[in-house]
């Protein structure tokens, strides 16, 4: 019977798409087009933004931060270490073959083999149950199973089995690599990808075969143009050339506010915006007092003002307000004559000279926020040989460590405050990928350890207070420069209606997309 109701659902959404009510297209813009179709090559907004496209997650987060079902249809706890998952039966992949908890398996094994990736589930295995049940099980009591069971979007292990026309494995992880799973998709998501020139523009199309017939999407060809230059993808929304563009600048909120014809949606962020200063390098970072008299020179409160006209909350640690690890204690510190005297403390005093890197498209006024720090560090006598360049390039630069200090906004897709420190604050592993994003190399036995304890905690009131602790401990070793947590904000065309579908994660649903 439910085979039955599943095939009537599927024919009912062939016949609706025929009639024409899935006719609307969607002319989009951001700032960049993702580098890769793999969807565990890299861990970036861009990858779990184009994941929610053509992929599906087990579950995925609400705006009220809680969980949808959407590929696990129900979870339920079966002991301490044990979850177990109730696969959607009759979902379709783009090849056209079913998925199974074979799919489900074959892609957590991958995921734990990626270098961006395996360090959130080092402490997880699944193992199949049955063609629709897996259990994730857990080496210890782990409170965030649900939370990353929104980084799993099943993949057509069928479809990435083999190897391609070079010889090559189809499921190979290839960092910044020419891979089959880098250029060629098959997913469960609302769209597939037709044609895709990277950097100049990726079209989608609505998948006929999509197993959520409860989605009141009407989108059925979605046109993507990466514009990286800011005034020139609000001047195509104000034109008209476009129907949907993030990121908004801060300096033109009001225009696009104002206009008529465009709505403005905004939101309080929990994306950091940092500098990392790689120790590795220098031998200068090494010294604490010198990273202290770094963070005590740059003026982050007025970054947010002058550049990022307020739109932006100046930071002094990893956790935003309303994470467990927000330690209220902790506020910016910008002293032009402390970081004076710091310098000298340390037999600085008259400065070096250090290289930078920033991108120049990834974050809102990532290069202008770059410039600003290379202005404020040479009153320490600190010059700043910068590099901006398009988040393509940069990656790879960032993956190689190509310059002492190096840029790196982090939004924790957990929505919790360990993840921060997983990835930017525990010592380098290649082997775990603990501190995969780690570009300072900093390293402190302590705060490895607090973050692997509060990994299994339960309590919330102690995890908390060890949470806060390990944002203290950061904060007085200046582990690296925090400047600002990132406000969102997304504008459309009136009557397309993004205000449902954005989200503080910045993974807009379009699949749920409605335009008049």
């Amino acid at each position: 019977m439910k085979k039955t109701l599943m095939f009537l659902a599927t024919a009912m959404v062939a016949v609706v798409m025929a009639s024409g009510a899935y006719a609307k297209t969607l002319k989009m813009a951001y700032d960049a087009d993702p580098v890769s179709l793999d969807p565990h090559e890299q861990l970036s907004g861009g990858t779990l933004q184009l994941s929610h496209m053509v992929f599906d997650p087990l579950v995925r987060w609400n705006k009220d931060l809680g969980f949808d079902a959407r590929l696990a249809e129900s979870w339920e706890r079966v002991d301490e270490l044990t979850m177990r998952f109730k696969i959607r039966q009759g979902v379709k992949f783009h090849s056209g073959n079913m998925l199974t908890a074979k799919d489900v398996v074959w892609t957590f094994d991958r995921i734990k083999g990626s270098e961006d990736f395996k360090a959130i589930f080092s402490k997880m295995s699944m193992k199949m149950v049955d063609d629709h049940t897996v259990d994730i099980v857990t080496d210890g009591p782990f409170p965030l199973v649900l939370h990353n069971a929104t980084y799993i979007f099943p993949m057509d292990s069928a479809f990435y089995s083999g190897t391609d026309a070079n010889g090559k494995d189809k499921g190979d992880i290839v960092k910044h690599g020419d891979s089959f799973a880098s250029k060629t998709v098959s997913g469960t998501g609302p769209f597939t990808i037709t044609s895709r020139e990277q950097g100049v523009k990726v079209e989608f199309a609505r998948f006929a075969d999509y197993w959520d017939a409860s989605s009141k999407g009407n989108v059925s060809k979605i046109v993507f143009t990466p514009i990286k230059e800011a005034p020139t993808r609000v001047a195509a929304l104000l034109s008209g050339d476009v129907d949907f563009i993030a990121p908004v600048p801060p300096t033109d909120l009001d225009r696009v506010r104002n206009n008529d014809g465009t709505e403005l949606i905004t939101m309080s962020g929990t994306r950091i915006i940092t500098f990392q200063m790689d120790q590795n390098r220098r031998e200068e970072f090494k010294n604490p007092k010198v990273r202290q008299a770094i963070v005590h020179a740059i003026n982050n409160e007025g970054i947010v003002q002058k550049i990022m006209k307020g739109f932006g909350t100046a930071a002094a640690q990893m956790s935003p307000k309303g994470y467990l690890g927000y330690n209220g204690g902790l506020k910016p510190r910008y002293d032009i004559a402390k970081a004076q005297s710091l310098m000298k403390e340390a037999g600085y005093d008259k400065g070096f000279t250090v290289t930078m890197m920033a991108p120049n498209n990834r974050y809102v006024n990532d290069f202008k926020i770059a410039e600003a720090v290379q202005s404020m560090l040479a009153k320490i006598n600190i010059k700043v040989e910068l590099t901006t360049m398009p988040k393509a390039q940069y990656w790879p630069k960032f993956d190689e460590r190509a310059a002492d200090m190096m840029m790196i906004g982090w939004h924790s897709d957990t929505e919790d405050s360990a993840n921060f420190y997983e990835f930017l604050a525990m010592t380098p592993n290649k082997d775990t990928g603990k501190g995969q994003y780690n570009a300072g190399n900093y390293s402190n036995e302590r705060v490895d350890q607090l973050t692997e304890a509060t990994l299994i905690m339960t309590d919330d009131e102690e995890r908390a207070k060890a949470l806060q602790d390990i944002e203290k401990i950061l904060h007085e070793d200046a582990a690296f420069v925090p400047l600002h947590w990132q406000d969102l904000a997304w504008a459309a065309r009136t009557g397309v209606h993004i205000e449902d579908v954005v989200n503080v994660m910045n993974f807009p649903y379009l699949g749920d997309l409605v335009i008049d």
